[in-house]
């Protein structure tokens, strides 16, 4: 992808592509004939000096039989880089499981929906608790 600077997420990703390959007994020649690439611009993915697009990556994840999720489990944040679009730094909310999450939901809610749209809100989940209690 021209003009984009690769970081360690790249080869962090590259490693799991190279990993999986190999697992899969298969080799850079055959998966890149496979995307229609030749074997040096795999290799070039497999080492981070290139980025993968995600197309690439769901087509191989696809190919080797490993969910895409598989490559970026436990990748490096890449703190160099944007947070995002919050105007917060993102993290990940792990705290109180579904209850905490169900109360973050309800907070953001009630800061950001009027009243009639509130209303509505919780009949439908009214609607889920008696549905999900049988």
């Amino acid at each position: 992808m021209a003009g984009q600077k690769t970081d360690q997420r790249d080869v962090y990703i590259g490693q799991r592509i190279a990993e999986q390959r190999r697992k899969a007994s298969l080799t850079q020649r055959r998966v890149a004939q496979s995307f229609g690439m030749s074997a040096a611009q795999l290799q070039k993915y497999e080492k981070g000096t290139n980025r993968i697009s995600a197309v690439h990556l769901d087509i191989f994840s696809r190919m080797i039989g490993v969910p895409m999720e598989y490559f970026f489990r436990g990748m490096p944040n890449g703190a160099e880089g944007p947070d995002g679009f919050a105007e917060d730094a993102q993290v990940p909310y792990t705290e109180g499981g579904l209850t905490g999450l169900a109360d973050l939901v309800g907070r953001h809610i009630n800061e950001s929906f009027p009243d009639e749209t509130r209303r509505d809100i919780a009949a439908a989940v009214h609607v889920l608790e008696r549905r999900l209690r049988g």
